[in-house]
């Protein structure tokens, strides 16, 4: 296995995939994962938070790899019959992930913080690598829109990401801190991961999150920060990314993705950008902004890819930190 440590900013489908990669080539104290839960909500009364369980099921076996969410193996009993009772089943919670928000709902009104509950889940799932949200504090995100501002879920799930964006804010962010451990794995990283994710709400969200960005930028002085872009071809390969840069007037593509992050906004957060071979035309674009490059198959349909693509990374990581790229 490879030794050295990794800190991976995740949220999504695309996200948890490469995660998973990551932890099958690396060693179980050598990866921590920072996860999005700016789209964390309440739902009949329950806490939900769908990316930190997307990382979650996916580094414990437990994934819908068809659906790209929820568990493998699932019934939708207590679904169907809130649907027959006129509840609101637009939100859909099989049997089995019912269990998982009953569960953190119960520990987080005793007390327990999000991050010990996750950290919780992940002992008894007997996922390795170290699994941390953002923050402990709630930072929803919103969808600013043609239709007015909406909860991301509303958004997202119930309207089918059906109106036009126009921004994003997440409420809260300015009191909000990072939950335990994240600063100092950060810290301590030897290379800063963006995966696969969506950027305005997926990733953003952690960069907001007061003390994280300034962690990551200090990483970037020393050339160890690398992201991986989710456009693929102008589209995204699962989620609304393509459609919220169109909406926001930006072309959709892999320099897109890497223009957001070397951004003014951002500081120039990056070093190492990692596309795919299809996007092999935007490579003189993107080391303009520069950036080191990697242009590779990025695309991940089974685990062989997963571990091709994670070890491709990394490898591209440890050039980065040597000067021999």
């Amino acid at each position: 296995m490879l030794e050295i440590k990794v800190v991976a900013l995740a949220g999504g489908v695309g996200g948890a995939k490469l995660v998973d990669g990551l932890s099958r080539i690396l060693p179980s104290d050598s990866l921590t994962v920072i996860v999005n839960t700016g789209d964390d909500f309440d739902h009949l009364g329950l806490r939900i938070c769908p990316d930190l369980d997307t990382v979650c099921y996916m580094l414990a076996g437990l994934a819908n790899l068809t659906t790209g969410w929820g568990r493998k193996a699932e019934t939708w009993n207590a679904l169907q019959s809130l649907a027959e009772l006129g509840g609101p089943a637009w939100f859909r919670l099989g049997d089995r992930d019912l269990g998982t928000h009953l569960e953190r709902t119960r520990l987080l009104a005793k007390g327990y913080a999000l991050s010990e509950v996750t950290q919780k889940f992940c002992e008894v799932w007997g996922i390795a690598p170290h699994v941390l949200p953002m923050s402990d504090d709630q930072i929803p995100t919103m969808v600013q829109s043609d239709e007015g501002e909406l909860a991301f879920q509303d958004y997202f799930v119930k309207r089918k990401c059906q109106p036009r964006v126009t921004g994003f804010y997440f409420a809260g962010i300015e009191s909000a801190q990072p939950s335990p451990g994240v600063q100092q794995s950060l810290s301590e990283a030897e290379i800063v991961l963006i995966c696969p994710s969506n950027p305005w709400v997926s990733i953003d969200p952690i960069l907001a999150v007061p003390g994280i960005k300034e962690v990551i930028l200090d990483r970037a002085k020393r050339k160890q920060v690398i992201a991986v872009s989710p456009i693929i071809a102008g589209a995204a390969v699962k989620g609304p990314a393509a459609k919220m840069y169109l909406e926001m007037g930006i072309n959709p593509s892999a320099a897109s993705v890497a223009q957001h992050y070397g951004s003014q906004d951002m500081g120039g957060l990056l070093n190492g950008y990692v596309f795919d071979h299809l996007d092999a035309g935007q490579d003189q674009e993107i080391t303009g902004l520069g950036l080191a490059t990697l242009v590779t198959n990025t695309l991940m349909k089974t685990l062989e890819d997963r571990m091709r693509l994670a070890e491709q990374v990394i490898d591209f990581g440890k050039k980065l930190l040597d000067g021999n790229v």
